[in-house]
């Protein structure tokens, strides 16, 4: 019996690689889903798994001087919330949820901040600095 070739997985939410095609993100795979990074700045991760339905969407990375609970970025995102399966571990990554009745604008949003260089997005991860 022939074999058939596994199809190789595909990040999710394209339209948000899309939308940042003119910075040529770097894009791998990371946990359980795919990271988005522009030069050394990781900015997000994108998320579609059957064992984390609460924590589907569009992962955003503060930077170091965010705070996670800033009035401006929360009016920008009003869908932005704290990522279910890190409880409190990790403050610094929040969620934009697939499940979200915005979610494509709210996401698309958030790609217009990073591709605008707006500082309260993104940060480079110890391991390489």
């Amino acid at each position: 019996m022939p074999r058939h070739p596994k199809l190789k997985p595909r990040p999710p939410h394209s339209f948000v690689l899309e939308a940042l095609a003119t910075l040529e993100p770097d894009v791998r795979r990371m946990f359980s889903g795919w990271s988005v990074y522009v030069g050394n700045r990781l900015f997000m991760m994108l998320l579609d798994h059957a064992k984390y339905p609460k924590d589907n969407g569009v992962w955003l990375v503060l930077s170091e001087a965010t705070d996670p609970m800033d009035a401006e970025l929360r009016q920008a995102l009003p869908s932005l919330r704290p990522i279910q399966g890190l409880g409190s571990k990790i403050g610094h990554w929040l969620v934009l949820p697939a499940d979200c009745a915005e979610f494509e604008q709210e996401a698309l949003h958030a790609c217009d901040l990073i591709l605008s260089h707006d500082p309260r997005l993104g940060r480079i991860p110890q391991w390489r600095r």
